[in-house]
């Protein structure tokens, strides 16, 4: 049971929490303003510092938000899904249209750094981690079913071998060098064709159906990835 003023203080949190998101889609990160924020809620600054104590506060509690419902929307999508290749497809399509709907919000979380603002890998790295955490889980659970097909590389991965031990504790598998260096291809791949829609890189009028594009990238990365769904 929590208490009236515990419920209080979590609305006004959601308050500050929504109008800073509305703050972020009109005018961006760097212009984000407690006292703007607190004019929009109808109070005094001073009441609002003593919820949210400076911008970069702010900036934290925005970028553990967006991280949070993003990945929300990545696990509802993946855990509906079938196999490997039907789960990598859900967690794409599902990133992109989050990113497509919420372009603010993907910006503050994928595009350029906000100037002064660093943030605190406490509160972040949790939340900011959950996508591809879930991508991780998708790799292993096609290594541990041997749905993942064999890809021998002829290029020495041998100076990475301490960072992938290092991962395989961190993510808790036993997947090769070989499958994490092909899952971080396959992840900084996706990402960038995402951002590349998102911030509209591609130029407005050089594809006709972005939709078409990006299902013919997934088709893709699936077969880099060497997913297989029996």
């Amino acid at each position: 049971m929590t208490t009236p003023r515990a419920r209080a203080r979590e609305q006004t949190l959601a308050d500050i929490t929504r109008i800073g998101r509305e703050h972020l889609a009109a005018d961006g990160a760097a212009a984000l303003s407690l006292r703007a924020v607190a004019r929009d809620l109808g109070v005094v600054s001073s009441a609002v510092y003593r919820y949210v104590k400076s911008r970069d506060e702010l900036l934290t509690l925005l970028v553990v938000d967006a991280y949070t419902e993003l990945g929300d929307v990545v696990d509802d999508a993946v855990d509906d899904a079938g196999g490997p290749a039907q789960k990598f497809l859900a967690l794409g399509r599902a990133v992109r249209g989050w990113g497509l709907r919420e372009p603010a919000r993907y910006a503050l979380l994928f595009g350029s750094p906000v100037p002064g603002y660093k943030a605190p890998a406490e509160q972040t790295t949790g939340p900011g981690t959950r996508v591809i955490v879930k991508l991780v889980s998708i790799f292993d659970e096609a290594w541990r079913s041997e749905r993942l097909v064999d890809r021998p590389t002829s290029i020495s991965l041998a100076s990475l071998h301490q960072n992938f031990t290092e991962v395989r504790g961190d993510m808790r598998t036993e997947m090769s060098d070989e499958v994490i260096a092909r899952g971080v291809l396959v992840w900084a791949s996706l990402f960038g064709a995402v951002s590349f829609d998102v911030f509209d890189q591609y130029g407005r009028d050089t594809f006709s159906s972005r939709d078409d594009l990006f299902e013919y990238q997934l088709a893709g990365l699936v077969e880099l990835a060497g997913f297989i769904d029996t």
